[in-house]
């Protein structure tokens, strides 16, 4: 063949029913949940408990992956159907059961599940300029989860995040996620009111759950030099953008080469962060600054009620303690932050965590551990980037309604997405838009 003769692609290969590991883990998943039926039931002296933990995950994971699905009543109304009841080994509950039920389960007994299944994932695929990377990256950030106001009110215990322009206070639950980008599951979700303060604040509940051997990518909300240094303490490295008016002392600038030059990098110093009067760093700072498109910063109002004006961002300072990697390659890190702002898009609106059933703490963890197994089981199933037609294609299949034959159609359906937008980003070139 010439070798200026451009190969035809080759079909994609069909997944076949005994290579995918998936359905195998959707089989097993509801009696992963078995071990968890007598947690909680040493109050009950009179054994006439009827919603056990067991069915309480049942219930909980029937909610995030049915797309039909969306409140506590309708959750309700499907447990008493009989397909359903017979698919799934529960029984229509009471709102008064359903309700009291965190209060007696231990949602620390769904971590071994999620061990269990996390062992099992394989990884993806990443730049490979990226190899000479020894720590596993770990995209790092938090989100909040609305509440009503009565209910994360009474739990008190910093539920309170923000004020809304009518006056009214906003209530949450705030989710401390650490990604992990090579398998795109979470490392650990740590659940906290949503006020962003003491030892609440992201910056706090990273301090206190670090690890050796990972990477940290964070954004400008965990930009601490006491942090940086407990990050370096605990063997790891990090990635954080800062403030463009950080106060800092240069102590070296270095040359850009030109693959820098190319990923737009515009400098390369080591700094010492803080003002001079400040205490010093126990560890030399690197910072690279990144020339961006420029965007509009958030404005907020001052006190007598004038609002500031729009602010441009073009250029990002990033902080790193990894001196020796190309400058080039720390901003390519930084770029993989924004995978976690996906993740708790597809958390939110594909697997239904933006509402929750339950208002107690412990039922919040409850349902975001079950997210995440549900999170794992998608990444076992297709080893993909799952969308919103995967996720109904797995609530019909755990419902009974979907075959094991349609769940692989459906995987084997061919991804013409690339295709289709590398055309109209052809037909926008022609028409000189």
């Amino acid at each position: 063949m010439d070798a200026n003769t451009a190969a035809e692609p080759l079909p994609p290969e069909q997944i076949q029913s005994q290579q995918i590991q998936g359905i195998k883990h959707l089989k097993h998943l509801l009696p992963l949940f078995q071990r968890l039926h007598l947690v909680g039931c040493q109050r009950d002296k009179a054994h006439n408990r009827k919603l056990f933990f067991d069915d309480y995950c049942v219930l909980v994971m029937l909610y995030l992956f049915n797309p039909l699905i969306g409140a506590l009543g309708t959750l309700q109304q499907a447990a008493g159907l009989p397909n359903v009841a017979k698919a799934l080994g529960v029984r229509r509950f009471s709102m008064g059961s359903f309700s009291e039920a965190p209060a007696v389960f231990d949602s620390q007994q769904l971590l071994p599940i999620v061990r269990e299944l996390g062992g099992q994932v394989q990884p993806l695929g990443q730049d490979p300029r990226l190899e000479q990377l020894k720590e596993a990256m770990t995209a790092v950030d938090g989100t909040v989860l609305a509440a009503l106001p009565r209910l994360a009110q009474a739990a008190s215990c910093g539920t309170q995040y923000s004020v809304a322009r009518d006056g009214k206070a906003r209530f949450g639950w705030r989710l401390h996620t650490q990604l992990d980008l090579k398998t795109l599951v979470p490392h650990r979700i740590d659940v906290t009111g949503a006020g962003n303060r003491g030892p609440m604040r992201e910056n706090n509940v990273l301090r206190a759950h670090l690890e050796p051997d990972l990477c940290y990518i964070n954004d400008g909300g965990y930009a601490d030099a006491k942090l940086f240094d407990d990050i370096v303490d605990a063997k790891s490295s990090y990635v954080c953008r800062i403030r463009e008016d950080s106060r800092f002392e240069v102590v070296e600038e270095r040359l850009l080469s030109e693959q820098d030059l190319a990923a737009n990098v515009v400098r390369d110093v080591i700094v010492q962060l803080g003002a001079p009067s400040a205490p010093a760093m126990k560890y030399p700072v690197r910072l690279v600054a990144v020339q961006v498109q420029p965007h509009p910063r958030r404005t907020r109002k001052t006190r007598q009620g004038v609002v500031k004006g729009t602010r441009y961002s073009e250029v990002l300072m990033l902080a790193t303690n990894m001196l020796d990697l190309p400058a080039e390659l720390v901003a390519l890190i930084y770029q993989y932050r924004y995978t976690v702002e996906l993740f708790f898009r597809f958390l939110k609106h594909l697997l239904g965590m933006k509402h929750l059933l339950s208002q107690r703490e412990e039922g919040v963890k409850i349902q975001t551990y079950c997210a995440l197994i549900g999170c794992l089981v998608i990444s076992l199933q297709i080893g993909r980037k799952p969308d919103k037609r995967t996720v109904e294609m797995m609530g019909w299949y755990l419902l009974g309604l979907a075959s094991e034959q349609d769940v692989l159609d459906h995987l084997n359906k061919p991804d013409r997405r690339g295709v289709k937008l590398a055309a109209k980003e052809e037909l926008w070139k022609k028409l000189g838009v």
